[in-house]
């Protein structure tokens, strides 16, 4: 993948976590991230971050009562976790993110001021900044359907095959994403994208 995508997909992003490599393709990205963010906890400002072991929750975000968390865990300032949402796997939240009621986040990253509604999936995936996903909106992560579970990612009349059978999208700066839309693995949004409500986009031609 030309390195230059990372940066064209997620530039807000890459600014809110310099850690990440921006000469890497995303999913290497996610593949490193349990133990990325156990490096990036112990560095973490106790005065700022409350941690405790490989979760670290910023002081000023908001966790409501009955939400589930599993480390490790990245919740950036102003963020909000709703009652029932359950992140666990790797996942780490820039500043002013909201993951609402019952919503389900699994080895995500996701950028600055992005909201996911209520009852979203979201699995092993990078969402950049101001992603929109409204109520039933999700993002697969596996070919549950096929034979063959190779997921394929698309980009410029280019391919590249997966070294994972877990793998879901990489959602561009400022995308929206509908109502009961789904996302099937290997989706690549740009920027500023829109996706239907009820819409299926299945960018992966292959059948197995």
């Amino acid at each position: 993948m030309p390195s230059s995508l990372p940066a064209e997909l997620f530039a807000d992003l890459l600014t809110h976590f310099p850690w990440l490599d921006s000469a890497q393709p995303p999913w290497h990205w996610l593949g490193r991230l349990p133990d990325s963010l156990a490096r990036q906890c112990a560095l973490l400002d106790p005065a700022h971050w409350a941690v405790d072991g490989d979760i670290a929750i910023h002081r000023s975000a908001t966790i409501e009562a009955g939400a589930v968390l599993k480390g490790p865990l990245l919740i950036g300032p102003n963020c909000r976790v709703a009652a029932h949402a359950y992140l666990r796997g790797g996942v780490a939240l820039a500043n002013d993110v909201t993951v609402g009621p019952g919503s389900e986040l699994k080895t995500c990253i996701v950028g600055p001021y992005s909201r996911l509604a209520h009852f979203n999936f979201v699995g092993d995936s990078v969402l950049g900044a101001d992603v929109n996903m409204e109520a039933g909106a999700v993002i697969a992560n596996h070919w549950n359907e096929r034979r063959d579970k190779t997921i394929t990612v698309r980009c410029r009349q280019q391919a590249w095959t997966l070294p994972t059978q877990k793998f879901g999208a990489l959602v561009g700066d400022h995308s929206r994403i509908g109502a009961n839309a789904v996302l099937s693995p290997g989706t690549l949004l740009p920027p500023h994208a829109v996706v239907a409500r009820l819409e299926r986009v299945e960018q992966d031609s292959g059948q197995g």
